[in-house]
This record gives structure tokens, C-alpha cells and sequence, in this order.
């Protein structure tokens, strides 16, 4: 591994660190994108960031998801401050993230000893069934300042912000932006205002000449302040109408919401036995309702950083020093002696093991004539054809390995290992809800939330089912019938709360007593009370002693029997309310 360490060390003395005092997080600012004649080409129907956390300052990790011509692609980042560092981020960590803390919901069946026949169903009435279906300026006049200017792995970044003086405008940067080929929608003209007067930095981003769209990779902005946040109120211009943003953090202890609020969904509008399908329309009822009001964020999972799989994230093997000095026709062999190529037999048939590798091939050693799947299908018929000018003596692809693929992979297993908790938040909104940014904080009060939620499928002798979820509650459902949706009394949300960043939570909206008393009457109304040894939901404080720690999280994991069969599936916390008091 001392080769890699020297991989490390250079990458990180050739970077260019600018250090400027931290402002007041008000906001945090967004993200906002424009490409050439078509704006805002990038894809604003998701947004996935990783915050890494650490005494008095913040990484945040960007995942840039794209499709159109490379020479269109531009992106502008409000910011708090100017980064202190700038640097490629790994894929592979944002894939084990998601992976590891997905949450499941799973069921397990058990049947009732029908040795004595002749039961009768419980259905006493009609059932409600149908469940839901599932080059940069750098004289600028009196207008923007450049502050800071980069070359980060494929992009081009170049910091501005407005004169010392403070008499920038929104639109002498929106011309800027304009003149340098960020084409801007005139709608964001008063957001750019609003983050001036606040003393907000713009980060615009592009590709380098020559670097395709097979070349975007997620990347690492670093704050000399602590304050997560996602930007939101500029992504508005380009988003669209319930939007996923679902968002991860290492720290030391669990985080929440700082100025959104917090929901707790109500497990009863889950549609167990279709494995969630209608997960993310509760979650939007949920956060949509009163007091949350669109702006809140679930909690998925909140536990131990563990669960992500760190095997095989470094390969020993990857030397990038090797390949300066090897002729152009050696490359292949290299790679796939690093592990960085995969072949089928005999060097024929192979494939890269990296998402990086094929652009960093077409950038330092393919003429345009010949594609990376040519020469990865039949290297010897192409090795004439290489183009030896352009691969040098290797030091570019080099560069590049060790700046976009081997210090990357490094750094996440640094971060996994040196951040024990995981949180991971997830919400729906849409442009008209983006007026505000949500901040967050850590608590180290508050319990784990784990990502796997199992209920159990009880089978009767008459072949109805008693369905019991993780907090206890049970659910009659007749042979045949679809989950319930319980009437249009039943809440979405089970709480909205508040969370500080020390003790408890403090609930707003409390509707656990009101849930349990729709569910004891769609319950009685089937001739199931709960009674005796089965257990049951008899509502309120009965009901609310019953939910225990169980109320975690929500995903997608289905069983018959024994077996088991996994689905992955967005899920959030769920917690009693006298959880919250007494634990939390």
C-alpha cells in the first residue's frame, strides 16, 4: 500500500487550497444548472449528497447526473463560502452508501394449527380494501470577482462573488455567467439577489475541453464551517414537481433536520403485502401535511457506518506510477494486471472495472477513429492504431488514475472508517415548497433507526390473515382482500416533531391515538378485538405501549415461510411517541 499513500500524498500537495473566513449559514444555496441553447439540460429529478461531517467543517460529495452533449454541460453551485479544497469523489461510495443502508420491509408467514376444522371467517362486513398502487474572466470590471479557480478531475471550476465593496447585482453575475457560456434562466435573477445579499459565493462547473460525458464523476466540495445543508431555493428554476432528494451523513452521532421538519409516516398506509409499492406516495402525503407542510425530511436509517461494504474499495494492486514510461501498446496488459480491466480469456473480451477507465483511455490514448469497446473487444487488431502521440510517455493517464480513481477510493475508505454513524434522510417536494433550504444538525441523544422492518402474516385456519407490523399493531385482512386503506379518517403523517440538537424531540402533530382507534374499529368491524392470547391493537394508551423501538424504518423485503426475496426500496423512521419521550 506505500505506493498508493505516495498516490495520495502528491494529489493532495498538488491541489490548490484557498482558505477564506466562513460566513452565517442563513441558507445554504442550490444548485442550478444551464447548458448552451437548451437550459438546464442537467438532471434535476433527483438529487443524492453525502455529507461528511467533522469538528467544525463539512464535505459535501455530489453525484452529477447528465445526459446531452458534453460541450452544453455547465452547473452553478451557490455557496456559503469559498471551498477550502476541491476534489473527485467516488462513485463507489455513493453506490455502497445507498446499498448498505437501503432499507427493507420484510414479512414473514406463519399459519395457525388447523388440526381443528371447521372454523368460520371473522368478516363481519363489508371490506374497504383497494389498497393505493403501488476559459475564465479575470477582468471584471465592477461586477462579479473570480475567487478561486480550479482543474478538479474532468471539470473546470471557477469561484465568483460579489465586489469587497458589495455592489455586485444579480444581473452583472447572470451576464458574467452568460458571457462565459453558463446560460442562465432570467426566472433566477432574484434568487442570485437574495444569495448576494446574503453573501453567498457562486461555484460554476464544466467540463474541460476534450472530456465526454462517459467522463462525469461525483465531486467534493470542503467548507471551513459545520453546517450541512441542502441547496434547494436556486435548484427550483429546474426541478420538477415531486422531487426525490434523499440525502446521507457520516458523523459522529445521529442527524436531523435543523430548519425542516421531521415526519414520522404512518405504517398503516404502507401497502405491506405489495412490498411498499406505494412507499413514495405516502411519504408525500406525509411531509405534505399540516405543520410539515412540504418541507420535512423522513429518516430512512441512522446507526452504525458498518453497513457499508468497504471490501475490494482499494485494490492493492493499482499502481499509477507503472504506466509512465509504457508504450501505448502495453496499456491493456497493465490494467488488467491492476485489476482495472476484467477479460473474458486471453486478454479478449474484456471490460473495465472502473466507470472512470474508458473515458480516461479516449482523453490519453485513443484516436477518435477507434471506440474503448474496439479495443477492449480485440486489442491486438487496434494496437497499431493507438495513438502514441497523444499517450506520451503515460504521465497524463497517470494523473489522471491516481487523481480520479485510485486517492477517490482511498479517501472513501477513510471516510467510512473514520465516521461511525450513518444517516440517511429522504424526502418529495417540488419547486413551489424550494423557498427555503434545509439545514441539519447532529443529536447525540437519539436512538438508532434501523433499516430493516419485519411484520409477520399470520395465517388463520379460514384463510383471512392477521397481519402484525414491527410496532405491534395488527391489521384483519379477509381471505382475497387487498390491504386496506382504513377510510379517509387515517392520517398520512403518525407525528411531525421538531428536533433540537441535544434531548428529545419536541411534537408538534401527535395522531398515534387517532390511528389506533380507526384501526380498533376496521378491526372490530371484521370481528377481530385483538383478545387473548393473540394479542391485538385496542387502541390508545393500550395501542401506544405496544409500539416499541420497532418503528425505525420502512423498505421493501417479501418472505414465504423460511424463504426470503429482497427488494430494494426508499423507507423512513418510524418512532411511539413515548419513545420520543423517554428515549430520544
Amino acid at each position: 500500500m506505500d505506493r498508493i499513500d505516495t498516490v495520495r500524498s502528491a494529489a493532495a500537495a498538488a491541489a490548490l487550497v484557498l482558505m477564506l473566513a466562513p460566513r452565517a449559514a442563513e441558507a445554504c444555496g442550490g444548485f442550478f444548472c444551464d447548458g448552451g441553447p437548451q437550459p438546464m439540460p442537467v438532471d434535476q429529478t433527483g438529487e443524492d449528497i453525502l455529507f461528511v461531517m467533522d469538528e467544525g467543517r463539512v464535505a459535501v460529495h455530489v453525484r452529477i447526473e447528465y445526459e446531452g452533449a458534453a460541450e452544453n454541460f455547465a452547473w452553478l453551485v451557490p455557496v456559503l463560502s469559498v471551498p477550502t479544497d476541491f476534489s473527485v469523489g467516488s462513485e463507489a461510495l455513493f453506490d455502497r452508501v445507498k446499498a448498505g443502508s437501503v432499507p427493507q420491509y420484510g414479512v414473514s408467514v406463519t399459519s395457525d394449527d388447523c388440526d381443528l376444522m371447521g372454523s368460520v371467517s371473522l368478516s363481519g362486513g363489508d371490506t374497504n380494501a383497494g389498497g393505493d398502487e403501488g476559459g475564465v474572466k479575470l477582468d471584471l470590471g465592477g461586477g462579479p470577482v473570480v475567487l478561486a479557480e480550479e482543474q478538479v478531475g474532468a471539470y473546470e471550476i471557477v469561484v465568483i462573488g460579489g465586489n469587497p465593496d458589495g455592489t455586485t447585482t444579480a444581473q452583472e453575475v447572470f451576464d458574467w455567467l452568460g458571457e462565459n457560456g453558463y446560460q442562465q434562466d432570467e426566472a433566477a435573477l432574484p434568487i442570485l439577489g437574495d444569495y448576494l445579499d446574503e453573501g453567498h459565493a457562486f461555484a460554476a462547473l464544466r467540463l474541460q475541453a476534450g472530456a465526454g460525458v462517459d467522463a462525469l464523476h461525483p465531486v467534493v466540495f470542503e467548507f471551513d464551517h459545520p453546517e450541512p445543508c441542502v441547496p434547494l431555493r436556486l435548484t427550483a428554476i429546474a426541478a420538477s414537481d415531486d422531487m426525490p432528494v434523499r440525502t446521507y451523513f457520516l458523523s459522529e452521532h445521529r442527524v436531523v433536520p435543523q430548519t425542516y421538519k421531521h415526519v414520522l409516516v404512518n405504517p398503516l398506509k404502507i401497502d405491506w403485502p405489495q412490498q411498499g409499492s406505494n412507499y413514495a406516495e405516502v411519504v408525500t402525503k406525509a411531509v405534505d401535511a399540516d405543520v410539515a407542510n412540504g418541507r420535512a425530511f423522513v429518516t430512512e436509517y441512522a446507526g452504525t457506518s458498518g453497513v457499508v461494504d468497504v471490501a475490494g474499495l482499494v485494490d492493492p494492486r493499482w499502481d499509477p506510477q507503472a504506466f509512465v514510461g509504457l508504450g501505448s501498446t502495453q496499456v491493456l496488459d497493465e490494467l488488467i494486471a491492476q485489476g482495472l480491466v476484467a477479460c473474458a480469456f486471453d486478454g479478449v473480451d474484456c471490460g473495465p472495472q472502473h466507470p472512470l477507465l474508458d473515458a480516461l483511455l479516449r482523453e490519453t490514448l485513443l484516436p477518435d477513429d477507434v471506440s474503448v469497446a474496439d479495443l477492449y473487444a480485440d486489442p491486438d487488431a487496434y494496437a497499431d492504431l493507438l495513438d502514441a502521440t497523444l499517450w506520451g510517455d503515460g504521465t497524463a493517464f497517470s494523473q489522471g488514475l491516481a487523481e480520479r480513481v485510485v486517492a477517490p477510493a482511498l479517501d472513501a475508505l477513510d471516510i467510512v472508517q473514520g465516521h461511525p454513524t450513518l444517516t440517511r434522510m429522504f424526502t418529495i417536494i417540488s419547486p413551489h415548497e424550494m423557498t427555503a433550504d434545509p439545514m441539519f444538525h447532529e443529536n447525540p441523544d437519539l436512538d438508532d433507526v434501523t433499516n430493516v422492518r419485519t411484520g409477520i402474516d399470520r395465517r388463520l385456519c379460514n384463510g383471512d390473515s392477521v397481519w402484525t407490523l414491527p410496532d405491534g399493531r395488527e391489521v384483519y385482512i379477509p381471505l382475497g382482500d387487498a390491504w386496506p386503506d382504513l377510510g379517509g379518517d387515517m392520517f398520512w403523517e403518525e407525528e411531525v416533531e421538531e428536533v433540537p440538537d441535544a434531548g428529545p424531540p419536541i411534537v408538534l402533530v401527535d395522531n398515534a391515538a387517532a390511528i389506533n382507534e380507526v384501526l380498533r374499529a376496521y378491526n372490530a368491524a371484521r370481528g377481530w378485538d385483538g383478545s387473548g392470547e393473540n394479542g391485538g391493537v385496542e387502541g390508545g394508551a393500550a395501542a401506544d405501549a405496544e409500539q416499541e423501538d420497532a418503528r425505525g424504518g420502512c423498505g421493501c423485503r417479501s418472505g414465504s415461510g423460511g424463504a426470503w426475496a429482497w427488494m430494494l426500496l426508499v423507507a423512513l423512521g418510524l418512532r411511539s411517541r413515548r419513545l420520543h419521550a423517554a428515549r430520544r
